[in-house]
């Protein structure tokens, strides 16, 4: 099937239900419709309901089940239209723009956009990176100087990065980055995340930060001291500044606030959006490739806003 090209283009595709069904039906399911309770591959097709029934277990079964979409009331055509938004915006898109455009509420909206950045991480299923790898980190987080006194004197308790989210990232030149949220830049952290995402062997450009000590046994490790300077011939890390500065363009301009708790997904969205960017289909490329991801990935709303888990810990105490 023909994946159109621009937004107008996808509007206009996706505003029919027939064709929003077909194009996501062929992203889920490459090879054919299989029920997803059996794995049967013959289930009929309902058109007037727009669902399957498995002929072996007879279940009916809908082509959101399963998938990122299930238990949604909203149609495919306003999931897809947003999916287009999150996947080719490249500073991100909010969901009070989202609810503006294809009309539903900004509660809903967030929830939406959450549910397609469960869809956007890396499924991990590439292998690690090789060749030349740059390490970094970075600090999230409101300036103490754009802080009311009050706010500042009951969150600033130390100088420097005191109270901020790191983040952390790898990348291999000209090619991806992984990216995690992680509790503190100190080596049991660092050499976890390197030694998990980077092949043995590689050459390693970091800055001059104690915590990545000790990583010359496995890699070519070199180090640019940006105290001195930032760039030593080969050995520097502004590939990943340039990943920063389109992180933090986001989560300052378009998102704002961005609760801790939820800072992980707009890192994987940001990290998605990087990663794909060199792709040859463009725009369609990117959405097709977040319809394909869809399925297995689905995120309820007690686990967004972690009711789940303190349902668990209530149920786990004794009585």
């Amino acid at each position: 099937m023909e994946t159109p090209k621009t937004l107008m283009a996808a509007i206009q595709f996706f505003g029919d239900p027939d064709n929003a069904l077909r194009y996501f039906a062929s992203k889920r399911w490459p090879n054919g419709v299989r029920c997803p309770y059996c794995d049967t591959d013959t289930p009929m097709f309902l058109q007037t309901r727009r669902i399957w029934k498995c002929r072996k277990c007879r279940k009916q079964f809908s082509a959101k089940v399963g998938t990122i979409f299930e238990d949604s009331p909203l149609p495919l055509g306003k999931w897809l239209t947003a999916a287009w938004l999150i996947g080719n915006c490249k500073n991100g898109v909010s969901s009070y723009e989202i609810a503006r455009d294809i009309g539903v509420t900004q509660k809903s909206a967030w929830f939406m956009l959450h549910r397609l950045r469960r869809s956007m991480q890396d499924p991990q299923t590439g292998g690690k990176l090789g060749g030349e790898i740059e390490v970094d980190e970075t600090f999230i987080g409101g300036k103490s100087r754009n802080m009311h006194l009050a706010k500042r004197r009951k969150k600033i308790f130390a100088p420097g990065p005191h109270g901020k989210a790191i983040v952390a990232a790898v990348l291999e030149r000209g090619g991806r980055v992984k990216a995690a949220v992680i509790s503190k830049r100190r080596k049991l952290q660092l050499h976890e995340l390197v030694r998990s995402n980077v092949e043995p062997g590689s050459a390693l450009y970091s800055d001059a930060l104690q915590s990545y000590d000790g990583l010359k046994d496995d890699y070519l490790h070199q180090v640019v001291d940006h105290a001195e300077c930032y760039v030593e011939g080969q050995v520097h890390t502004n590939g990943l500044e340039n990943f920063w500065c389109l992180l933090k363009r986001g989560l300052n301009g378009t998102y704002v606030s961005v609760e801790p708790f939820h800072l992980f997904r707009y890192v994987d969205e940001e990290a998605f959006r990087f990663n794909e960017r060199g792709d040859e289909s463009g725009d369609a490329g990117r959405f097709a490739r977040i319809c394909s991801q869809a399925p297995g990935r689905r995120l309820t709303w007690k686990q967004l806003t972690g009711k789940a888990q303190d349902q668990q810990a209530l149920s786990a105490q004794p009585e």
